[in-house]
């Protein structure tokens, strides 16, 4: 068992490593080191098939509580559920921006406060988080940039700051629901939490965060917004919003499935369909009112982003059946003494930490056995860890250009337009952000929790 665990942990941090020097595109480090693990720990070190079948866990497929779940199941090596719940929901997501959607939104909204530049500010800040409650924040800050760049240039101010302040809140957004950040999705998959579960814990942080950041940056960017051209905006010469929307009857669908996927995800603590179960209807229904051109939208499917999820369950599930995951909780447990308030700051700060300079999701696919454990061994409920775990990682990410893909995507749009951020620009505005929010969310954990 001893030299499994040594190849486990090799393989492992050689993955970390690669993905951090992103020198070979990730999805192919997280499927070789996939590979390695099933060949090398459990094939070759603990010749145990039985290891092999539980971490690649097709049986699941079959399973009924992986379509329909009434009491919580135990989720180990790869999390299926987290692959098809994503998948359908990129499919929705390409059918609603091929119809326009999401252009149509932010022109809608800049119009409905007069084009002004504060109110434009404030009010994208809010709809970057709320959209990525429910949309994958990639997709969000990729046409939020876009068009926030438009009305830039139009409007004549700078975007920058405008662009830097969603990317904060989609982040924070992300984290207030299940869905809305692949970390929360792996927490919630892997320990039956429901939508609603995550929106009355870490929503409920979320929603308090928000108010602070938005003041925040009204006045770190308060100044750089309005060192603009004094001139008042002619709105009529303005393209008008309904000029986004590129196929009506597309648009409405769109819509009407949106709303559908909201409601699945809001009420199914109630009706017991799954996440797997809801990405499958609504990719159907998707793919089925988009006709002819249904294979256009699964062909935009990120299948990249697919095959890397698959690739790094199967190398945390090799960190989990060699016992590895247990030595890290007991670990944590005894530099904690068993103190809850210290374990809480430890996995919160920790988690963040190392989220703003890795990516958060192998950190957090890591991290969910070894909170089951910590919370056996202390006494401390699993859920209490969970909402750490999810915040520690969302918001972590926001401190630095590559502590999350939002920021990366942000930052690169802005400098494809003409307009690039440095590290120390990044960094000099959303790194304090980001530690006042962490403060707040070790304070409302410490009074909620404990």
């Amino acid at each position: 068992m001893l030299a499994a665990q040594i190849f486990a942990v090799v393989i492992f941090i050689a993955m970390f490593l690669m993905i951090v020097l992103d020198k070979i595109e990730r999805h192919y480090v997280t499927l070789g080191c996939g590979l390695l693990t099933l060949v090398i720990v459990f094939g070759i070190c603990m010749r145990d098939g039985g290891a092999i079948w539980n971490t690649i866990a097709v049986k699941n497929f079959i399973k009924p509580d992986f379509w329909y779940q009434v009491t919580e199941s135990e989720s180990k090596g790869i999390n299926w559920a987290t692959i098809v719940f994503i998948a359908g929901m990129m499919i929705m997501v390409e059918g609603m921006a091929k119809a326009g959607f999401f252009r149509w939104l932010c022109m809608k909204i800049a119009f409905l406060v007069k084009c002004r530049t504060i109110p434009i500010f404030i009010t994208f800040m809010i709809m970057s988080a709320v959209l990525s409650m429910f949309i994958d924040s990639i997709t969000v800050i990729m046409f939020l940039a876009a068009v926030t760049i438009e009305l830039a240039q139009l409007l004549k101010f700078n975007p920058i700051p405008m662009i830097l302040s969603e990317i904060f809140c989609a982040n924070l957004g992300g984290s207030a629901t299940m869905c809305g950040d692949p970390p929360n999705i792996i927490v919630g998959t892997s320990l039956g939490y429901s939508f609603f579960d995550f929106l009355t814990n870490t929503g409920v942080c979320a929603g308090i965060c928000l108010v602070f950041t938005i003041l925040f940056f009204f006045f770190a960017f308060k100044k750089e917004l309005k060192s603009t051209s004094g001139e008042a905006v002619d709105i009529s010469k303005l393209p008008a919003p309904s000029t986004a929307i590129t196929n009506k009857k597309d648009f409405i669908i769109s819509s009407v499935i949106f709303a559908l996927a909201v409601i699945l995800l809001v009420s199914h603590s109630a009706t017991h369909l799954t996440v797997a179960t809801i990405g499958t209807i609504i990719a159907v229904i998707t793919l089925a009112a988009a006709g002819k051109d249904a294979l256009t939208l699964l062909k935009k499917v990120d299948y990249k982003t697919l095959v890397f999820f698959i690739g790094l369950f199967i190398v945390v599930g090799g960190l989990e059946e060699t016992g590895i995951l247990e030595y890290i909780a007991d670990f944590i447990g005894k530099i904690s003494g068993g103190n809850a308030y210290v374990m809480i700051a430890i996995i919160l700060w920790i988690s963040a930490i190392a989220s703003a300079f890795v990516d958060n999701i192998p950190f957090a696919a890591t991290m969910v056995p070894v909170i089951i454990s910590l919370a056996n061994s202390s006494g401390i409920p699993t859920s209490t860890l969970a909402w750490t775990l999810s915040i520690g990682t969302d918001i972590g990410g926001s401190a630095t250009p590559i502590g999350a893909s939002a920021n990366v995507v942000g930052t690169s749009v802005a400098a494809k337009n003409g307009y690039p951020i440095s590290w120390g620009k990044y960094c000099a505005k959303l790194a304090p952000a980001t530690i006042i929010v962490l403060a707040i969310s070790t304070a409302y954990i410490f009074f909620r929790y404990l």
